[in-house]
């Protein structure tokens, strides 16, 4: 399914003369950054963005937004951008670097805030995309959507579009596209394979129960803070000895909190659990082990009460389909040429971006985006100095998305 490089280069025509006016844009969205589903200005922004530019929007949810352009006959490609932001302090040097800090609705707590994901690139080569589209009517035919998902950061974002009505809200699509900004790419490069992209993940809150007692005095009580520390040993044991060699598992306890004093046994303790996996079958098993071993270690401590799990954040895999991601990867060596284009590693990173593609049954394709030209600036996403070159990243975000999408739209 070739693109029409005519008709592309038609669309991407202009390019330079909106490189200012974007770069401007990029900018404000850097520094006025917002937490996962309190992306009230960041969507306010947006919509004004595309009303000016008169191509239709729909707000979906508090902060989700559909773009939709209806240009006659043809196939329906949709396109994600996530729009939120972390509590992270950005200290990445740059003279626009974000400053930001917000209140939590969460927590009610200040914290600091900042694009350290680079999803501020990826919202803007989404609106870029669809300016491109919708100057250029006569160089297509179809419909392009662009879903603009809030809250990507705690895998909450496509599950409230899904609950607020977005398979209402557009076309059902006939592929469903998405970017990342990447420090694992030379800059200005694209990455995508066939096959898990993404890993699938989740994160576990695990109770265990003890008996409390006066630390002189332990035979009296039962001490969650010695169960707790089994159960962290005998967990390594999953991956080593239940995940076969050619599989990819982790699990991880990020946290435990127990007990106030030094002298005072607790009745509990609580820990915080993360697994990823490229496979939604060793996932599987991991939780299913997990919670065999936590009971075992429970009744082995004679804990007075059954363990207690919470599942949260959970992402699923992202695992591209063959077909279209054969055609985005011929389209983008067709467009920018081998060297433009190199095969994605999986990264173990994880993503609520296939929710939609699942919800509406339809094949999808996601590919990474290089975002650092110099290897040696090149810090991986969520850190405080995550902050991707402005050029060449900006424009060829934009590119990505016109070139990948004409592969149905302009043949």
């Amino acid at each position: 399914m070739a693109i029409d490089k005519a008709a592309v280069e038609s669309i991407l025509s202009g390019l330079d003369a909106s490189r200012s006016e974007r770069e401007e844009l990029y900018i404000w969205f850097h520094q006025n950054p917002e937490l996962s589903l309190q992306e009230y200005e960041t969507a306010d922004r947006i919509e004004r963005e595309l009303a000016d530019a008169g191509i239709a929007v729909t707000r979906v949810g508090k902060t989700g937004l559909v773009a939709t352009i209806e240009n006659g006959d043809g196939p329906v490609v949709a396109m994600r951008a996530d729009i939120d932001a972390l509590p992270v302090e950005e200290a990445s040097g740059k003279e626009y670097a974000s400053t930001m800090k917000r209140v939590d609705e969460n927590s009610h707590q200040e914290v600091s805030v900042s694009h350290a994901c680079g999803h501020d690139f990826h919202l803007m080569s989404l609106l870029g995309a669809l300016k491109a589209f919708n100057e250029h009517k006569d160089d297509w035919s179809g419909t392009f959507v662009g879903v603009f998902q809030p809250a990507e950061e705690n895998a909450a974002g496509a599950r409230d579009m899904v609950a607020n009505g977005l398979v209402d809200a557009m076309p059902k699509p006939d592929v469903y596209l998405g970017q990342h900004v990447l420090a694992s790419l030379p800059g200005g490069v694209l990455g995508t394979t066939v096959g898990p992209v993404l890993s699938t993940a989740a994160s576990i809150k695990v109770v265990v129960y003890g008996k409390g007692s006066h630390g002189s005095m332990p035979e009296l009580g039962v001490d969650p803070v010695v169960l707790a520390s089994t159960i962290v040993t005998r967990l390594q044991t999953i991956v080593a000895r239940e995940v076969a060699a050619r599989e990819t598992a982790v699990v991880t306890v990020g946290a435990i909190h127990a007990g106030t004093k030094s002298n005072i046994i607790p009745d509990r303790a609580e820990l915080l659990i993360n697994t990823r996996a490229y496979s939604t079958e060793v996932a599987a098993h991991m939780h299913s082990a997990i919670e065999r071993l936590v009971r075992a270690e429970c009744e082995g401590a004679r804990s007075p009460k059954e363990p207690e799990f919470t599942y949260y954040d959970q992402y699923p895999l992202t695992d591209n389909h063959e077909e279209p991601t054969d055609v985005v990867r011929e389209a983008f060596e067709d467009y920018f040429g081998d060297d433009g284009v190199q095969d994605l590693a999986p990264v173990p990173a994880s993503e609520d971006f296939s929710v939609v593609a699942d919800e509406f049954g339809v094949p999808y394709s996601y590919w990474g985006l290089g975002g650092f030209v110099d290897p040696a600036d090149a810090v991986g996403n969520h850190n405080p100095a995550f902050a991707p070159d402005l050029q060449p990243t900006l424009d060829r975000g934009l590119e990505a998305i016109v070139v990948a999408a004409s592969a149905w739209l302009t043949k």
